[in-house]
């Protein structure tokens, strides 16, 4: 079991608008680089969360801060890009969903792939692994 289950909890409670009018989704704080700020792009902040973490690896923080968010669908390619710049290395990821996609973004990668569709999921967890993701925080729902 994952040490993320009460943030994975939090965000799998609020899915997307099946129209894929919107995404939902999390950012952790702890991931953007010193000096990052987003603004605007519709995003509304449904929820800020503290949590501990005890699976955390030598470069992350024991507690993390989840950031849940909605914003219109059409601002998930902005906020993909912006975020591909701004998520500190190693290992950190951020990841939303519309009704319709799922959106993994590492630092300098975006992945979409179609909600459900395990080929795409596989493909943005072996880049998870492949830049020290530990693999209990590579279950992200879609």
């Amino acid at each position: 079991m994952s040490d993320l289950v009460p943030i994975l909890d939090l965000m799998e409670r609020r899915q997307p608008a099946e129209t894929g009018a919107i995404i939902c989704g999390g950012i952790l704080a702890e991931s953007l680089k010193p000096g990052t700020g987003f603004d605007g792009h519709g995003m509304r902040i449904i929820r800020c969360a503290r949590f501990e973490v005890t699976g955390a690896t030598d470069y992350q923080p024991p507690v993390w801060t989840l950031i849940e968010f909605e914003a219109p669908a059409s601002s998930s390619d902005v906020l993909a890009s912006e975020l591909a710049d701004s998520l500190l290395s190693p290992g950190w990821y951020a990841n939303w969903n519309s009704g319709t996609e799922a959106t993994v973004v590492s630092p300098g990668k975006i992945f979409r792939y179609p909600r459900g569709d395990q080929a795409g999921r596989e493909e943005a967890q072996a880049h998870g692994r492949s830049v020290g993701v530990p693999e209990s925080q590579l279950d992200w729902a879609d």
